[in-house]
């Protein structure tokens, strides 16, 4: 199978939002998700794709930022492979590409949230490099 990873363009961010709708079971309604990534084409926001058959069957969003701990980091965001797709190395080397991505753009460090309950994905993070620091904690105001 012939896969290719790259940054979506921001006129194109609206082909990933079935997956991300996917990834959150569609707790979020299409609507909500497709005016919030119109809201993050105006951020530190870019998207990472992997593309087979030319349609997007994973993501990774990508939020780079500054900290005071880490310097120059990103930070992973609904990162998702369809099902189908999963368990042959590619999620491997989509982050094997997306590490060398922002380690190009100045990163000196990557972070993520994956749910508690997500066993399958902290597995693989820690096989990835990843240690856990801490909570993350949420609160909707």
């Amino acid at each position: 199978m012939s896969y290719q990873f790259k940054i979506l363009s921001n006129h194109n961010l609206d082909t990933v939002i079935p997956l991300v709708f996917e990834l959150n079971n569609g707790k979020v309604a299409l609507s909500l998700l497709q005016s919030r990534f119109e809201e993050m084409k105006t951020q530190n926001y870019e998207c990472a794709v992997i593309i087979y058959n030319e349609k997007p069957i994973g993501v990774c969003g990508l939020w780079f930022c500054t900290r005071h701990y880490a310097g120059r980091s990103v930070e992973l965001d609904h990162v998702y492979i369809k099902p189908e797709y999963r368990n042959n190395g590619l999620g491997k080397s989509f982050m094997d590409w997306v590490n060398n991505y922002v380690k190009e753009k100045g990163c000196n460090s990557i972070e993520l949230n994956t749910y508690v309950q997500n066993y399958p994905s902290h597995k693989f993070y820690y096989n990835e490099g990843f240690e856990i620091w801490g909570y993350h904690f949420y609160k909707n105001i």
